[in-house]
């Protein structure tokens, strides 16, 4: 069975799709990070069982860090704020919530016989 969590993308090629861990291996509300090829990817799991995937680099720092962030909401949209300077950033879009100018970049996440798997080029 594959259950696509984030964007709908059929016409991509199940080989282009990566995967990560097992999806009952991620905790609600915390994050993990994985290597994909080069890109160091920050994966989370919310409490309603949605997982995203954003860059584990923080824009601001520049460290490998986003993984290690805080995992929350603002105002219903899913979060995580960086563990070194708490900028927060949605996780759906990578926008920063706190200086509009800055986002991270966000992976499609999919669910696949239980197996986690990002698109990440």
């Amino acid at each position: 069975m594959t259950t696509t969590i984030h964007a709908p993308l059929e016409a991509i090629r199940s080989a282009d799709w990566q995967p990560i861990c097992a999806y009952a291996d991620l905790t609600p509300e915390r994050g993990c990070a994985a290597l994909v090829g080069s890109l160091q990817i920050a994966l989370f799991r919310t409490f309603d069982g949605s997982v995203f995937a954003i860059s584990n680099q923080d824009p601001f720092t520049g460290a490998y860090v986003l993984s290690r962030g805080i995992v929350g909401t603002r105002n219903d949209v899913p979060t995580v704020a960086s563990p070194l300077h708490k900028q927060v950033f949605n996780l759906a879009t990578g926008a920063c919530l706190d200086d509009a100018g800055v986002a991270v970049t966000t992976y499609p996440v999919r669910l696949s016989d239980g197996v986690v798997q990002v698109l990440a080029a």
